[in-house]
């Protein structure tokens, strides 16, 4: 029997997975660490916390599942996108990495749209540059922190960081490269002209490779830390977006994958490399190779959910912990009880400013509409209506591009809350399954290291072998009607206060 290891390097945790080759999960092991914000919108991690955790995390399933780790066929690495990690000559981490949800660079961003121009830019790189995006970063540091950036000799992806620790190797793979800003996701290679204009050494970056691709192979030293053997190969994997796609099996045409994890995420598999024309979709290399994909991205999904439970949710969490549930269930249950609507009360979900359909690091959240009624159980409600609202956002733009979508599967913390799946659902009016492994990234990358290792024939056929739809939770025609109308509210709600967010960024500093 052959086994294969996935490894998901997430914002609030490392995640890891043991399979076989008929896609059933014979350990797992997460290990949590901490996000740094020093400053309002700003987002760090130390590089160091990914390794202790991917390691910890190895170990552990070997552990778990007592099998022989000769038996490891692949391993693959999947990881928060655009984050970037500076190393220096001796590939020493230089500073904290920059996250994904970091606002700090729209002022970078703005320069390197302008410098190079905004249409040279879209058909290099089939996208704006967006302050999430990895581009930024890398000018923020040399206009910022100029003796750090003078340092600095290579820069990596957080997946990638632990790559290099894993093989030795400097590498990425096309669907994680697709977010840095820097790549030609039509080439499937770097943008020579992107990293000329932004005056970015072309060799800080990392060789690309195709996701099932053998990207390097397990060291001797990283053997003596995780206990894989060394030579295991390590395949390049995919960004968590792409690679939890591949683990919903989102490989063909027609079918979407809504995610509500920290973040939420619409993700349309494509052919070809198709471009919105507003921009506000992404479009990316696919971790299949010679496919893409769009998708829509919003900030704050279950974050804000997770912001809610940790700042007002105490009695919950108290009440969870003497019962041996989770809080979420609590909360969701007290959500349930409350009508469609809230009663008016409406949640915009931008705690940490919006991309998708509003490219605003300065948007925040609100509560509208409170009145005297308005307890804790309308707020968890509006919380949940809000992000799906959000969520439908990228599916009427998706509708507009004339898209097709026969079918949307649920994934994330979001779709395992059956209150939350019927929401969504309602919000959007489509039908919402979910499979039989629920294991995201971690699992998509297993089958993409399976696929490197010669388990598999194919991205599609892996796919075709492990996942299987089991539920569907369809929409209810008087709830949907109804959240139309609180939709058209929601969508005005922005216009009317993207002034007000843009001031108070401004006062606060």
């Amino acid at each position: 029997m052959a086994y294969l290891l996935g490894i998901d390097i997430g914002t609030s945790g490392t995640k890891t997975i043991l399979i076989d080759e008929t896609g059933r999960v014979l350990a797992r092991a997460t290990r949590e660490y901490p996000l740094s914000t020093p400053r309002p919108l700003w987002s760090e991690q130390n590089p160091s916390d990914w390794a202790e955790a991917t390691f910890a995390t190895i170990r552990a399933v070997l552990n778990l599942s007592q099998i022989d780790p000769k038996e490891v066929k692949g391993v693959g690495l999947s990881g928060q996108m655009h984050g970037a990690v500076f190393l220096d000559e001796n590939h020493q981490v230089l500073r904290p990495a920059i996250l994904w949800n970091d606002q700090r660079t729209q002022a970078e961003c703005d320069w390197i749209m302008e410098t190079i121009g905004r249409e040279k830019v879209v058909e290099l790189i089939s996208n704006p540059v967006l302050t999430g995006f990895t581009a930024g970063k890398i000018v923020w540091l040399r206009n910022n922190e100029p003796e750090t950036f003078a340092k600095v000799r290579k820069v990596l992806l957080p997946k990638d960081y632990i790559r290099l620790l894993l093989t030795g190797e400097f590498a990425t793979e096309v669907s994680d490269a697709s977010g840095t800003a820097l790549f030609n996701v039509r080439k499937r290679d770097w943008a020579e002209e992107m990293l000329d204009g932004c005056g970015i050494p072309r060799d800080w970056m990392p060789k690309s490779y195709e996701s099932p691709e053998v990207s390097g192979r397990v060291t001797e030293a990283a053997s003596g830390k995780s206990g894989l053997p060394a030579g295991t190969p390590v395949v390049g994997g995919g960004g968590d977006q792409a690679a939890g796609a591949v683990g919903n099996g989102i490989v063909e045409t027609g079918i979407v994958s809504s995610t509500v994890g920290t973040s939420g995420v619409v993700f349309a598999f494509a052919d070809q490399p198709i471009v919105d024309p507003g921009l506000r979709l992404h479009t990316f290399c696919h971790a299949v190779p010679g496919k893409w994909h769009l998708m829509g991205v919003m900030l704050s999904a279950g974050g804000s959910l997770q912001w809610y439970r940790d700042a007002f949710c105490q009695p919950e969490k108290t009440v969870a912990a003497a019962l041996g549930r989770d809080p979420y269930e609590l909360i969701t249950a007290e959500a349930d009880a409350v009508p469609v609507g809230a009663e008016g009360l409406m949640f915009l979900p931008y705690l940490t400013g919006e991309r998708t359909p509003y490219p605003d690091p300065h948007a925040r959240g609100v509560f509208f509409g409170i009145t005297r009624r308005s307890d804790r159980a309308h707020f968890a409600r509006a919380i949940l209506e809000g992000v799906a609202l959000g969520l439908r956002d990228s599916f009427e733009i998706m509708r507009e591009m004339k898209l097709p979508i026969t079918q949307v599967r649920a994934s994330g913390g979001g779709a395992r809350s059956a209150v939350w799946r019927q929401i969504q659902a309602d919000v959007t009016g489509f039908p919402h399954v979910t499979i039989n492994v629920d294991e995201g990234p971690a699992l998509g990358v297993a089958l993409l290291a399976g696929v490197g290792a010669g388990v598999y024939p194919s991205v599609e056929a892996a796919c075709k072998a492990v996942i299987k739809v089991e539920k569907q939770t369809d929409p209810c025609t008087i709830n949907h009607a109804a959240y139309d109308r609180f939709y058209a509210v929601y969508r005005a709600l922005y216009a009317q206060l993207k002034g007000q967010f843009s001031e108070i960024a401004r006062i606060v500093g």
